[in-house]
Parts: C-alpha cells; sequence; structure tokens
C-alpha cells in the first residue's frame, strides 16, 4: 500500500509535514472546518475534507499514518470524540500515528529544565486540557495498540508568523518579566522531526520539540528589530502592560525545555537551533 497521511485539523505545522511526504509520493488528506481553507488545500495537492460533517470511515480506511493536529476543548479531544471506535478499528494496520501536543503540559518551573520524564503539572486551562488529550489517547494505544506518538510542541514560529510584522507597524513591545524564558521551534524543524519519526516509528514514544535556546521573549523582539534596522520597541513591565487574557496567561510559566531525544532517537539536526537563525532566514525568504 501507498503511505497515506490521513490528518486531522491540517494546519500550520501539519501542512509543512505535508509539503515534505507529497514531494516523497504520498497522498495526503487533510481536514478542515472552513469551507474557504477546501481550495487552498487542494491547490497544494492534499485531498481536502470537511470535517467533522463529512462521514471519516472510507479515509480511515485509505489511511496508513495519522497525524492528529486539532487541539481539545471543554469537551475533550474532538477526533476521539467522534471517531474513536472507528480509528479502533483501523488501529492495527497504522504504521504510526503522531498527535501535536504541547510543552504547557509541564506547567511552570521558574526558568528550570524540564524532560520528556518531568512530571506533568499544567497550570493554565490549555494545558490541562493537553493533558487530558494524550492520556486519552495513549489509553486508546493501550487498548488497541495503535502505535502512537506524542509530540510536545514550544512556540511556533515560521513564515507568516514571526515578530516582523508588529516591529514594522510600531505594535510590538518588550514585555519585561523578570526570569521569563520561552522555548521556540521553527516550523520547518516541526515538519522534520514529524517526517524522521515516521521513518523511525517507535511506539509510545513522547518528543519535546524545540530549539536549543530557551529565550526571554523581549530579546526576540529586540533581535527582530536589530534586523530590520528599527528601533528597539518600547519596553513595559509585565505586571503595568495591556494585555489580553490570552496574551497574559503565557507567561504564567517559564521553563527550559530539553530536546536531546529528537536528536538521539531520531538522528536530527535542528535547522534553525535558535531564534536569531530562525529570524535571519524567514527575513531572508522575505527578500528574495
Amino acid at each position: 500500500m501507498m503511505p497515506h497521511l490521513l490528518s486531522f485539523g491540517h494546519g500550520y505545522s501539519a501542512q509543512a509535514l505535508s509539503r515534505i511526504l507529497l514531494d516523497q509520493g504520498w497522498t495526503v488528506t487533510g481536514t478542515t472546518r472552513s469551507r474557504e481553507k477546501v481550495e487552498s488545500l487542494k491547490q497544494d495537492g492534499v485531498q481536502a475534507v470537511i470535517w467533522p460533517s463529512t462521514g471519516m470511515d472510507s479515509h480511515l480506511a485509505r489511511a496508513t499514518h495519522l497525524l492528529v493536529s486539532a487541539g481539545p476543548d471543554e469537551r475533550g479531544d474532538p477526533v476521539l470524540n467522534e471517531l474513536r471506535s472507528q480509528i479502533s478499528k483501523v488501529a492495527d494496520k497504522l504504521e504510526w500515528v503522531g498527535y501535536l501536543s504541547t510543552t504547557g503540559v509541564y506547567g511552570d518551573h521558574n526558568g528550570g529544565w524540564v524532560d520528556e520524564s518531568t512530571p506533568l503539572t499544567p497550570s493554565t486551562r490549555r494545558g490541562k486540557r493537553r493533558v487530558e488529550a494524550e492520556a486519552a489517547w495513549q489509553d486508546l494505544a493501550s487498548e488497541t495498540g495503535l502505535p502512537l506518538h506524542i509530540f510536545r510542541l514550544a512556540g511556533i514560529y515560521g513564515p507568516g508568523r514571526g515578530p516582523f510584522s508588529k516591529v514594522r507597524n510600531g505594535t510590538a513591545r518588550r514585555i519585561i518579566k523578570d526570569g521569563q524564558v520561552f522555548s521556540r521551534i521553527h516550523v520547518d524543524d516541526i515538519a522534520q522531526v514529524l517526517e524522521a519519526s515516521i521513518r523511525r516509528p517507535n511506539a509510545g514514544a513522547i518528543y519535546n520539540l524545540c530549539d536549543d535556546d530557551a529565550a526571554p521573549p523581549q530579546d526576540v523582539i529586540g533581535y527582530a528589530a536589530k534586523l530590520l534596522g528599527m528601533p528597539l520597541p518600547e519596553a513595559v513591565d509585565f505586571e503595568s502592560a495591556d494585555m489580553t487574557p490570552m496574551a497574559r496567561s503565557f507567561y504564567a510559566e517559564s521553563k527550559r525545555v530539553r530536546n536531546d531525544r529528537i536528536k538521539d532517537e531520531l538522528g536530527v539536526t535542528l535547522r534553525y537551533p535558535d531564534y536569531r537563525s530562525g529570524l535571519q532566514a524567514l527575513l531572508a525568504a522575505e527578500n528574495t
């Protein structure tokens, strides 16, 4: 059987992976809730499906690999809520299943290090939902032999998702919170890790996906301004900053995330091992 990826919630990271797989001759089917996105996915070579309004039995029957990017909500994991029994029926023929989670499952460590064995102590609602979703997928894998791999992603950036636009339009601020650090990952590195895992499946494995350089957010904004040759954006103390509740919640946790496993087990060499190389590449791509 020719390899066929069925991707639930075929968004930013999944599209980066699909570009690699399509070039290798794979078939990729991706789900979306938006009719407006169907045509753009088709133009990329993806077989687009409106879901959950479409039945998925025939698509699951053809799939050799599953990727789940759809995030949980207050009801839990949307894929398992709708399709748990159908996925159970095809579990023994699937070669690889990837679930995209978040490093938010580790919670706050006051800037300290975490790895894949660190206990999960999320402090945000989003993180708690991800812990529950991971456990639900692990339960299904235990019951059915589903070849599950969990990928805990740090903050994602890449083409169209970087600090340059805010710096250019004058809305960027350097929010200062003492001791705050974030880990990040370029979308192209997410894609290459997923592709490496597909080539070297290890059912039950969990991987952190981040670069080598957890850094204060104000440093990233400042470096973007430097690359653009623009003035350093205003520094604002976190406590007095005017921020949305969502934006403020990201500052509730500070940690440094280890990524040794993707290197040691999957043989991955990061294309962008820190935000500086990543931002340089994004700006160079804009200018070509």
